[in-house]
Protein backbone atom coordinates (compact mmCIF):
# COMPACT_ATOMS: atom_id res chain seq x y z
CA UNK A 1 0.00 0.00 0.00
CA UNK A 2 1.12 3.07 -0.93
CA UNK A 3 0.00 6.96 -0.18
CA UNK A 4 -1.03 8.61 -3.62
CA UNK A 5 -2.51 12.29 -2.17
CA UNK A 6 -2.54 14.21 0.67
CA UNK A 7 -5.46 16.82 0.25
CA UNK A 8 -6.57 19.94 3.63
CA UNK A 9 -9.37 21.99 3.53
CA UNK A 10 -10.58 24.49 6.25
CA UNK A 11 -13.50 24.59 7.86
CA UNK A 12 -15.29 27.16 10.07
CA UNK A 13 -17.64 25.81 12.94
CA UNK A 14 -19.29 27.68 15.09
CA UNK A 15 -19.56 27.40 19.09
CA UNK A 16 -22.97 27.61 20.58
CA UNK A 17 -23.42 30.85 22.99
CA UNK A 18 -22.87 31.19 26.78
CA UNK A 19 -26.70 31.65 27.11
CA UNK A 20 -27.43 28.08 25.82
CA UNK A 21 -26.69 24.71 27.68
CA UNK A 22 -22.91 23.65 27.58
CA UNK A 23 -22.74 26.53 25.49
CA UNK A 24 -19.54 29.07 25.70
CA UNK A 25 -18.84 31.41 23.11
CA UNK A 26 -18.09 33.91 23.14
CA UNK A 27 -15.11 31.88 24.16
CA UNK A 28 -12.63 34.77 25.65
CA UNK A 29 -8.93 34.14 26.27
CA UNK A 30 -6.17 36.62 27.38
CA UNK A 31 -5.34 36.25 23.89
CA UNK A 32 -8.64 37.28 22.10
CA UNK A 33 -12.14 35.71 21.66
CA UNK A 34 -13.59 33.21 19.59
CA UNK A 35 -17.44 32.49 18.15
CA UNK A 36 -16.21 30.10 15.92
CA UNK A 37 -13.46 28.23 15.14
CA UNK A 38 -11.40 27.18 11.99
CA UNK A 39 -10.36 23.61 11.78
CA UNK A 40 -7.88 22.27 8.87
CA UNK A 41 -9.33 18.47 7.90
CA UNK A 42 -6.23 16.47 5.87
CA UNK A 43 -6.84 13.44 3.82
CA UNK A 44 -4.51 10.73 3.17
CA UNK A 45 -5.31 8.46 0.19
CA UNK A 46 -3.84 5.26 -0.74
CA UNK A 47 -3.65 3.36 -4.05
CA UNK A 48 -5.86 0.51 -2.36
CA UNK A 49 -8.64 3.17 -2.38
CA UNK A 50 -8.29 3.30 1.50
CA UNK A 51 -8.00 6.62 3.07
CA UNK A 52 -7.17 8.06 6.09
CA UNK A 53 -8.42 11.41 7.64
CA UNK A 54 -6.49 13.87 10.56
CA UNK A 55 -7.59 17.38 11.54
CA UNK A 56 -5.22 20.44 13.43
CA UNK A 57 -5.87 23.96 13.86
CA UNK A 58 -5.05 26.54 11.48
CA UNK A 59 -1.87 28.28 11.50
CA UNK A 60 -1.00 32.14 10.13
CA UNK A 61 -4.18 31.32 7.85
CA UNK A 62 -5.91 29.06 6.09
CA UNK A 63 -4.47 29.22 2.88
CA UNK A 64 -0.78 28.91 4.78
CA UNK A 65 -1.47 26.32 6.53
CA UNK A 66 -3.08 24.31 3.48
CA UNK A 67 -0.70 25.01 1.63
CA UNK A 68 2.25 23.49 3.61
CA UNK A 69 0.35 20.67 4.44
CA UNK A 70 -0.28 20.01 0.37
CA UNK A 71 3.17 21.29 -1.23
CA UNK A 72 5.08 20.93 1.73
CA UNK A 73 4.52 17.72 3.62
CA UNK A 74 2.77 16.11 0.51
CA UNK A 75 5.81 15.56 -1.57
CA UNK A 76 7.42 13.79 1.64
CA UNK A 77 5.07 11.26 2.21
CA UNK A 78 3.31 10.43 -1.68
CA UNK A 79 4.73 6.68 -3.01
CA UNK A 80 5.43 5.71 0.75
CA UNK A 81 3.68 3.10 3.06
CA UNK A 82 1.46 4.45 5.47
CA UNK A 83 2.27 1.33 7.62
CA UNK A 84 6.29 3.26 8.51
CA UNK A 85 4.42 5.80 10.73
CA UNK A 86 7.93 6.39 12.99
CA UNK A 87 10.32 6.40 9.55
CA UNK A 88 7.47 9.05 8.08
CA UNK A 89 7.96 11.02 10.97
CA UNK A 90 11.58 10.93 11.60
CA UNK A 91 12.23 11.99 7.74
CA UNK A 92 9.93 14.88 7.65
CA UNK A 93 12.29 17.69 8.09
CA UNK A 94 13.15 20.98 7.16
CA UNK A 95 16.03 22.77 8.51
CA UNK A 96 15.48 26.30 10.62
CA UNK A 97 12.25 25.28 11.38
CA UNK A 98 10.22 22.58 13.39
CA UNK A 99 7.40 21.26 10.93
CA UNK A 100 6.64 18.32 13.22
CA UNK A 101 2.48 20.42 13.55
CA UNK A 102 2.03 20.44 10.04
CA UNK A 103 3.08 16.36 9.77
CA UNK A 104 0.85 15.63 12.59
CA UNK A 105 -2.54 15.56 10.78
CA UNK A 106 -1.09 13.45 8.34
CA UNK A 107 0.48 10.88 10.83
CA UNK A 108 -2.84 10.74 12.15
CA UNK A 109 -4.41 9.51 9.21
CA UNK A 110 -1.73 7.32 8.67
CA UNK A 111 -2.57 5.53 12.20
CA UNK A 112 -6.38 5.72 10.55
CA UNK A 113 -5.67 4.17 7.29
CA UNK A 114 -3.04 1.41 8.80
CA UNK A 115 -6.13 0.60 11.60
CA UNK A 116 -8.72 0.35 8.43
CA UNK A 117 -6.58 -1.81 6.73
CA UNK A 118 -5.83 -4.42 9.79
CA UNK A 119 -9.44 -4.02 10.99
CA UNK A 120 -8.59 -2.92 14.24
CA UNK A 121 -8.98 0.44 16.72
CA UNK A 122 -6.02 2.68 16.96
CA UNK A 123 -5.91 2.09 20.48
CA UNK A 124 -4.99 -1.78 20.27
CA UNK A 125 -2.14 -0.85 17.82
CA UNK A 126 -0.68 1.37 20.18
CA UNK A 127 -0.72 -1.66 22.85
CA UNK A 128 -4.06 -2.25 23.51
CA UNK A 129 -6.06 -1.01 26.53
CA UNK A 130 -3.13 -0.65 29.08
CA UNK A 131 -5.37 0.26 31.97
CA UNK A 132 -8.43 2.71 33.19
CA UNK A 133 -7.16 6.07 33.95
CA UNK A 134 -6.79 7.39 37.67
CA UNK A 135 -10.10 9.53 37.05
CA UNK A 136 -11.84 6.75 35.59
CA UNK A 137 -11.33 4.63 38.71
CA UNK A 138 -12.73 7.73 40.63
CA UNK A 139 -15.56 8.95 38.19
CA UNK A 140 -18.61 8.16 40.15
CA UNK A 141 -20.42 5.95 37.30
CA UNK A 142 -17.22 4.32 35.38
CA UNK A 143 -15.71 2.01 37.26
CA UNK A 144 -13.74 -0.84 34.74
CA UNK A 145 -15.62 -4.21 34.12
CA UNK A 146 -12.59 -6.77 34.31
CA UNK A 147 -12.67 -7.00 30.38
CA UNK A 148 -9.71 -5.56 27.85
CA UNK A 149 -11.90 -2.79 26.39
CA UNK A 150 -11.71 0.92 27.34
CA UNK A 151 -14.19 2.72 29.07
CA UNK A 152 -16.04 6.22 28.71
CA UNK A 153 -13.26 8.97 28.96
CA UNK A 154 -13.79 11.73 31.11
CA UNK A 155 -13.00 14.89 30.47
CA UNK A 156 -12.69 18.46 31.81
CA UNK A 157 -15.29 21.29 30.70
CA UNK A 158 -13.47 24.11 29.32
CA UNK A 159 -14.25 27.75 30.14
CA UNK A 160 -13.54 30.83 28.51
CA UNK A 161 -12.96 34.31 31.06
CA UNK A 162 -16.17 35.28 32.51
CA UNK A 163 -17.42 37.26 35.15
CA UNK A 164 -17.84 35.55 38.45
CA UNK A 165 -21.08 35.47 38.65
CA UNK A 166 -21.85 33.98 35.14
CA UNK A 167 -18.96 31.61 35.80
CA UNK A 168 -20.61 30.64 39.29
CA UNK A 169 -23.62 29.38 36.90
CA UNK A 170 -21.06 27.68 34.06
CA UNK A 171 -19.76 25.48 37.18
CA UNK A 172 -23.22 24.44 38.46
CA UNK A 173 -24.02 23.43 34.48
CA UNK A 174 -20.86 21.61 34.67
CA UNK A 175 -21.34 19.67 37.75
CA UNK A 176 -24.88 18.87 37.56
CA UNK A 177 -23.97 17.94 33.72
CA UNK A 178 -21.55 14.99 35.62
CA UNK A 179 -17.98 16.95 35.13
CA UNK A 180 -15.63 16.64 37.48
CA UNK A 181 -12.97 18.90 36.23
CA UNK A 182 -13.53 22.16 35.04
CA UNK A 183 -10.61 24.08 33.36
CA UNK A 184 -10.92 28.83 32.49
CA UNK A 185 -9.07 30.53 31.08
CA UNK A 186 -7.25 33.92 32.87
CA UNK A 187 -4.89 36.15 32.56
CA UNK A 188 -6.74 39.32 31.98
CA UNK A 189 -6.77 40.64 35.63
CA UNK A 190 -5.35 37.87 38.31
CA UNK A 191 -7.78 39.73 40.78
CA UNK A 192 -10.71 38.23 39.32
CA UNK A 193 -9.34 35.03 38.27
CA UNK A 194 -9.47 34.65 42.29
CA UNK A 195 -12.74 35.73 42.78
CA UNK A 196 -14.38 33.39 39.29
CA UNK A 197 -12.38 30.44 41.24
CA UNK A 198 -13.45 31.53 44.12
CA UNK A 199 -17.19 32.30 42.90
CA UNK A 200 -17.43 28.73 40.95
CA UNK A 201 -15.80 26.89 44.08
CA UNK A 202 -18.33 28.40 46.55
CA UNK A 203 -21.41 27.19 43.96
CA UNK A 204 -20.40 23.96 43.59
CA UNK A 205 -19.69 23.15 47.41
CA UNK A 206 -16.13 22.03 46.40
CA UNK A 207 -17.06 19.29 44.53
CA UNK A 208 -15.38 20.07 41.20
CA UNK A 209 -11.65 20.56 40.67
CA UNK A 210 -10.30 23.49 39.02
CA UNK A 211 -7.72 24.10 36.61
CA UNK A 212 -6.22 27.66 35.61
CA UNK A 213 -5.04 28.75 32.53
CA UNK A 214 -3.57 32.29 31.87
CA UNK A 215 -1.91 30.97 28.66
CA UNK A 216 1.53 32.72 29.96
CA UNK A 217 -0.63 35.73 31.11
CA UNK A 218 0.59 36.46 34.57
CA UNK A 219 4.24 37.66 36.02
CA UNK A 220 6.04 35.58 38.33
CA UNK A 221 5.02 37.89 41.52
CA UNK A 222 1.20 37.69 39.77
CA UNK A 223 1.12 33.93 39.70
CA UNK A 224 2.49 33.92 43.40
CA UNK A 225 -0.36 35.91 44.75
CA UNK A 226 -2.50 34.15 43.00
CA UNK A 227 -1.91 30.70 44.08
CA UNK A 228 -1.11 32.16 47.59
CA UNK A 229 -4.57 33.59 47.82
CA UNK A 230 -6.59 30.81 46.53
CA UNK A 231 -4.41 28.38 49.01
CA UNK A 232 -5.13 31.07 51.97
CA UNK A 233 -9.22 30.51 50.56
CA UNK A 234 -8.62 26.64 51.42
CA UNK A 235 -8.56 26.01 47.71
CA UNK A 236 -6.27 23.66 46.10
CA UNK A 237 -6.30 23.62 42.26
CA UNK A 238 -5.52 20.39 40.37
CA UNK A 239 -3.11 22.76 38.46
CA UNK A 240 -2.00 26.05 37.55
CA UNK A 241 -1.32 25.86 33.09
CA UNK A 242 1.37 27.50 32.04
CA UNK A 243 1.32 30.64 34.57
CA UNK A 244 3.93 32.10 32.95
CA UNK A 245 5.81 32.53 29.83
CA UNK A 246 7.48 30.10 28.14
CA UNK A 247 11.03 29.22 28.53
CA UNK A 248 11.50 30.92 32.05
CA UNK A 249 12.01 27.13 33.37
CA UNK A 250 14.11 28.33 36.24
CA UNK A 251 11.56 30.85 37.49
CA UNK A 252 8.81 28.23 37.16
CA UNK A 253 10.71 26.16 39.11
CA UNK A 254 10.84 28.75 42.13
CA UNK A 255 7.27 29.30 41.62
CA UNK A 256 6.53 25.47 42.00
CA UNK A 257 8.90 25.58 45.50
CA UNK A 258 6.89 28.73 46.53
CA UNK A 259 3.09 27.52 45.86
CA UNK A 260 1.83 24.43 46.94
CA UNK A 261 -0.67 24.63 43.66
CA UNK A 262 0.82 21.88 40.91
CA UNK A 263 2.32 23.82 38.21
CA UNK A 264 1.82 22.35 34.63
CA UNK A 265 3.59 23.71 31.88
CA UNK A 266 1.89 23.20 28.26
CA UNK A 267 2.90 25.67 25.56
CA UNK A 268 6.59 25.01 26.95
CA UNK A 269 6.05 21.47 26.10
CA UNK A 270 5.49 22.40 22.42
CA UNK A 271 8.88 23.22 22.00
CA UNK A 272 11.28 19.78 21.18
CA UNK A 273 13.19 18.15 24.44
CA UNK A 274 11.70 20.79 27.05
CA UNK A 275 9.97 18.13 28.16
CA UNK A 276 13.44 17.03 29.88
CA UNK A 277 14.13 20.23 30.48
CA UNK A 278 11.48 20.78 32.48
CA UNK A 279 11.61 17.71 34.23
CA UNK A 280 15.68 18.24 35.30
CA UNK A 281 15.02 21.94 36.17
CA UNK A 282 12.32 20.97 39.19
CA UNK A 283 9.91 23.10 37.45
CA UNK A 284 6.73 20.63 36.55
CA UNK A 285 4.07 18.73 38.32
CA UNK A 286 1.72 18.15 35.66
CA UNK A 287 2.72 17.83 31.76
CA UNK A 288 -0.20 19.12 29.90
CA UNK A 289 0.41 17.61 26.30
CA UNK A 290 -0.40 17.75 22.84
CA UNK A 291 -0.63 15.29 19.79
CA UNK A 292 -0.40 18.14 16.64
CA UNK A 293 2.56 20.17 18.29
CA UNK A 294 4.40 16.68 19.18
CA UNK A 295 4.17 15.81 15.72
CA UNK A 296 1.29 13.40 15.46
CA UNK A 297 0.29 10.50 17.88
CA UNK A 298 3.95 8.67 17.01
CA UNK A 299 4.82 12.05 18.83
CA UNK A 300 2.80 12.13 21.80
CA UNK A 301 3.60 8.62 22.81
CA UNK A 302 7.63 9.47 22.79
CA UNK A 303 6.44 12.26 25.17
CA UNK A 304 4.11 10.22 27.40
CA UNK A 305 6.68 7.75 27.90
CA UNK A 306 9.34 10.46 28.94
CA UNK A 307 6.69 11.67 32.07
CA UNK A 308 5.85 8.67 32.79
CA UNK A 309 9.36 7.46 33.16
CA UNK A 310 10.12 10.69 35.43
CA UNK A 311 6.90 10.04 37.61
CA UNK A 312 5.05 12.89 36.10
CA UNK A 313 1.22 12.99 35.72
CA UNK A 314 0.22 14.11 32.50
CA UNK A 315 -2.49 15.26 30.40
CA UNK A 316 -4.06 16.10 26.69
CA UNK A 317 -5.02 19.50 25.65
CA UNK A 318 -7.75 20.80 23.75
CA UNK A 319 -7.71 23.18 20.89
CA UNK A 320 -11.38 23.20 19.74
CA UNK A 321 -10.94 19.52 18.29
CA UNK A 322 -13.79 18.23 16.48
CA UNK A 323 -14.46 14.92 15.88
CA UNK A 324 -11.55 13.87 13.95
CA UNK A 325 -9.06 14.89 16.69
CA UNK A 326 -11.27 14.04 19.35
CA UNK A 327 -11.29 10.50 18.25
CA UNK A 328 -7.62 10.91 17.80
CA UNK A 329 -7.30 11.85 21.21
CA UNK A 330 -9.68 9.27 22.87
CA UNK A 331 -7.67 6.16 21.17
CA UNK A 332 -4.30 7.98 22.40
CA UNK A 333 -5.44 8.73 26.01
CA UNK A 334 -6.61 5.17 25.73
CA UNK A 335 -3.76 3.37 24.25
CA UNK A 336 -0.57 4.77 25.50
CA UNK A 337 0.44 4.59 29.37
CA UNK A 338 0.62 7.13 31.52
CA UNK A 339 -2.34 9.15 31.37
CA UNK A 340 -3.96 9.61 34.70
CA UNK A 341 -5.89 13.67 34.31
CA UNK A 342 -9.14 13.84 32.11
CA UNK A 343 -8.39 15.62 28.90
CA UNK A 344 -9.64 19.15 27.64
CA UNK A 345 -12.65 19.08 25.78
CA UNK A 346 -14.78 21.86 24.34
CA UNK A 347 -16.83 18.72 21.88
CA UNK A 348 -20.12 19.84 23.87
CA UNK A 349 -20.58 23.14 22.58
CA UNK A 350 -19.91 22.71 18.93
CA UNK A 351 -23.26 23.50 16.69
CA UNK A 352 -22.51 20.51 14.49
CA UNK A 353 -19.41 18.36 13.52
CA UNK A 354 -17.96 16.96 9.75
CA UNK A 355 -18.17 13.18 11.02
CA UNK A 356 -21.82 11.32 10.17
CA UNK A 357 -22.14 10.00 13.85
CA UNK A 358 -21.10 12.74 16.84
CA UNK A 359 -19.93 11.69 19.60
CA UNK A 360 -22.10 12.64 22.99
CA UNK A 361 -21.03 13.58 25.73
CA UNK A 362 -22.83 11.90 28.97
CA UNK A 363 -22.10 11.98 32.26
CA UNK A 364 -19.15 14.30 31.91
CA UNK A 365 -17.60 11.59 29.45
CA UNK A 366 -16.80 11.28 25.68
CA UNK A 367 -17.26 7.30 24.53
CA UNK A 368 -14.57 5.03 24.49
CA UNK A 369 -13.07 4.90 21.12
CA UNK A 370 -14.46 2.15 18.67
CA UNK A 371 -14.53 1.01 15.05
CA UNK A 372 -10.89 0.32 12.67
CA UNK A 373 -8.63 3.28 12.63
CA UNK A 374 -9.65 6.39 14.56
CA UNK A 375 -13.78 4.69 14.46
CA UNK A 376 -15.11 8.03 12.31
CA UNK A 377 -16.86 8.12 9.26
CA UNK A 378 -16.52 12.10 7.76
CA UNK A 379 -19.98 13.42 6.68
CA UNK A 380 -19.36 15.39 3.03
CA UNK A 381 -22.08 17.14 3.12
CA UNK A 382 -21.22 18.72 6.72
CA UNK A 383 -17.74 19.45 5.38
CA UNK A 384 -19.16 21.38 2.37
CA UNK A 385 -21.67 23.17 4.70
CA UNK A 386 -18.59 24.18 6.84
CA UNK A 387 -16.14 24.79 4.46
CA UNK A 388 -14.62 28.48 4.06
Amino acid sequence: MEITDVTAVTVDVPLTSTDEHLGIAPYTTNHGELESMERVLVRVDTDEGTEGWGEMRVFLSPTATESLIEDGIGPMVVGQSPFEIERLRRQVFVEYTNVDMFFSAVETACWDIVGKALDRPVYELLGGWTAPTQSTLQHRSHVADGTRNPGPVPVAFCLGILPPEESRMKAREALDAGFDVLKTKAGRDWRQDVARIKAMHDETDGQLEFRLDPNQGWTLDQAVRVGAMLEDAGIYLQYLEQPIRVDSHVSLARLRQRLRQPIAPNEDTYVPHNISSLIEAGAMDVGVIDLTPAGGISGIRQQAAILEDAGVPFTHHCAFDLGIRTAAILHAVSGIPGFSLPPDSTYYAWEGDVIAEPFEVEDGCLPAPRGPGLGISVDRDAVEAYRI
